[in-house]
């Protein structure tokens, strides 16, 4: 029978001791790990709630703001419907004298108030812009070819965008003397 060493005992028992103390070690930093996985999903469930209700808050605000734009401006032209009642009942009255005189108030009242938005008319002198006009209608004229000769209905810009393009005659190729176009 071999005896066996105590030595060799010894360093298979400080072996398995080592193997323990690196399982121990690994689900210590496995532990950690899930504790921060768990940390980190909480804070990113957070974040993702903040992120919802401010969409909503700022939602909420901006539909505040567009009815608060809305309401001064239909508070600015309330004078202007005042004045245009004004002029009806003259008209009834068969006051022509003060009709015109009304209405030339009430378009005078409803000019400003939209220029104080930034509503300004389109420029019609000069060269054909597509970009600004809508041409209906291209006729020969003494005029440059592609110049504005006539305008159907005026165009608006608010600020730098076209509301409504303005409505233009623009001038075609010369008539020759034969009634053809040059």
């Amino acid at each position: 029978m071999a005896v066996e060493k105590p030595k060799d005992n010894a360093e298979e028992t400080l072996q398995q001791s080592v193997a323990k103390s690196e399982e121990t070690a690994e689900e210590v930093e496995l532990e950690a790990l899930r504790v921060e996985n768990e940390e980190l999903i909480d804070t990113l469930q957070r974040v993702k709630a903040e992120f919802d209700n401010y969409r909503k808050r700022a939602a909420r605000d901006h539909e505040s703001l567009v009815a608060r734009a809305g309401e001064r401006i239909v508070k600015e032209l309330l004078p202007v419907l005042d004045d245009l009642e004004r002029a009806l009942e003259a008209a009834h009255a068969h006051e022509e004298a003060k009709l015109e005189e009304g209405v030339k108030l009430v378009h005078r009242q409803l000019e400003q108030i939209l220029e104080r938005e930034g509503l300004a008319p389109v420029d019609t002198d000069g060269a054909f812009d597509p970009h600004v006009h809508e041409a209906l209608l291209t006729q020969p004229s003494a005029a440059e070819e592609g110049a504005v000769i006539e305008v159907l209905q005026k165009g608006y810009r608010l600020g730098d965008r076209v509301l409504r393009p303005a409505r233009v005659v623009v001038a075609g190729p010369k008539e020759g003397p034969d009634g053809d176009a040059t």
